[in-house]
C-alpha cells in the first residue's frame, strides 16, 4: 500500500470514531479500526493533533458528492436532478458539522498552523456549487446557474442550521419544491 493509500485508509477508519468521541478518540482505536498497529499511525501521522486535522481536511473535501452530482443523468426532471443534488449537499454539510462539531465539543483546540488552514470557505463548497450549477442544464432561469446554484445551497445550509437547533430540516423535496415555484400559494398576487 502507497504512503498515500495507507494515509486514507487511517484517515477513513478514524472519521467514523472522531464523529463520536471527537479528540477524546485514542491512537489505539483509531489503529483497531483500521486493522493496523497502533505503531503504524505515528509512522504515517507525527503526531494525533496531525491525524485530527487531516480528518477534518478530509470531511472539507467533497470530490464524492461532486462525483454523486455529476452521474445524475441528465434526462430526469430539473426537480429531479435538483432533490438529488440536495440531497448530496446535505450529506456533505452533515458530514463537515459533524466532524467540526464532534472535536469542537469535545474540547479540541487546533494548533495555530492548523486553524489557519481553515479559514475561509470550506475546501469542497466552490466545486459542489459548480456541480449544482450543472444540474439546471438547459433549464430558462432567471438569473445565470452559478447565482441560482448559490441560492439553493444557501436555502440548504440554513435549513440544515435548523435541525442543529432543535428544529426539524425540511426534506429535500420540499427545499426544491420551494426554490423552484415560491412560497405564495396560487401565484404572485396574493
Amino acid at each position: 500500500m502507497s504512503p498515500e493509500d495507507r494515509r486514507e485508509a487511517i484517515v477513513q477508519a478514524a472519521l467514523p470514531l472522531v464523529l463520536k468521541a471527537g479528540a477524546n478518540v485514542t491512537t489505539s482505536q483509531i489503529a483497531a479500526a483500521a486493522g493496523i498497529a497502533e505503531g503504524t499511525v505515528f509512522r504515517v501521522f507525527k503526531d494525533k493533533a496531525e491525524l485530527l486535522d487531516a480528518c477534518i481536511q478530509r470531511a472539507l473535501h467533497s470530490d464524492e458528492e461532486v462525483a454523486r452530482l455529476a452521474a445524475i443523468p441528465a434526462d430526469v426532471s430539473l426537480e429531479e436532478r435538483l432533490t438529488a443534488g440536495v440531497a448530496s449537499f446535505s450529506g456533505y454539510l452533515d458530514r463537515m458539522w459533524g466532524v467540526i462539531g464532534a472535536l469542537r465539543e469535545s474540547g479540541y483546540q487546533p494548533r495555530d498552523e492548523d486553524h489557519q488552514k481553515h479559514k475561509g470557505p470550506p475546501i469542497g463548497m466552490q466545486q459542489l456549487s459548480d456541480a449544482v450549477a450543472g444540474l439546471f442544464g438547459d433549464a430558462e432561469l432567471r438569473v445565470d446557474p452559478e447565482l441560482a446554484a448559490r441560492m439553493l445551497l444557501g436555502a440548504v445550509f440554513t435549513n440544515r442550521m435548523g435541525s442543529g437547533f432543535g428544529q426539524t430540516a425540511a426534506e429535500p423535496a420540499a427545499i426544491v419544491e420551494l426554490f423552484l415555484h415560491g412560497a405564495l400559494k396560487g401565484g404572485t398576487d396574493e
